[in-house]
């Protein structure tokens, strides 16, 4: 059973009296990360199937839908080594995840954003881990591009990822001012 932060103990001291109360079942956010799961893999399987590979289809004069294989990280990252770092990659997600996960546990009532941000970071890490598994690279999909510059192919975890990381760095920046200006208010 979880430690109530909201009544002080007799043996309190006043910092402790002062802490954010921890959020109440804070697991239940992990529906988002399967939600982005499926979004993923579902989306990946209609572009596995209906694209051919390296083929663009024009859907927008800056936007197309073109299979990728992506053995690497974001951008092709190690993409040409011989195989070891799809391994790495692997580890590296499994741990995030796992990581990600224990800090969700301990997320406070007011960290909200938070409760988004980072099941939509485990959603998408554990869908491109999904794809290194099984075959080895991640399908990429997205494709943007404009004047001849392309921007490197993403897929429905990447975008979670970045939406995540995005609102990770927003609530650590706007989180804290929220949280000093309320402490000075309540002063």
């Amino acid at each position: 059973m979880r430690k109530d932060t909201n009544s002080p103990s007799d043996n309190s001291t006043p910092s402790e009296v002062s802490e954010r109360p921890t959020m109440q079942r804070p697991l239940r956010w992990l529906w988002l990360s399967l939600a982005v799961i499926v979004l993923d893999l579902a989306t990946k399987y209609v572009a596995s199937s209906q694209l051919g590979y390296a083929q663009p289809v024009e859907v927008l004069p800056f936007f197309n839908l073109t299979l990728l294989h992506n053995p690497g990280a974001a951008f092709s990252f190690l993409a040409t080594h011989p195989g070891w770092q799809r391994w790495f990659f692997a580890i590296v997600a499994i741990g995030a995840s796992v990581a990600l996960t224990i800090w969700l546990t301990r997320i406070k009532n007011d960290e909200k954003l938070l409760a988004i941000a980072l099941p939509l970071i485990i959603g998408g890490a554990l869908g491109n881990l999904y794809d290194r598994l099984a075959h080895g690279y991640v399908v990429d999909f997205l494709s943007f591009h404009v004047a001849g510059w392309y921007y490197p192919a993403f897929n429905v975890a990447d975008i979670a990822i970045t939406l995540g990381a995005a609102a990770l760095i927003w609530e650590s920046i706007m989180g804290e001012r929220r949280r000093k200006k309320a402490a000075k208010a309540s002063h």
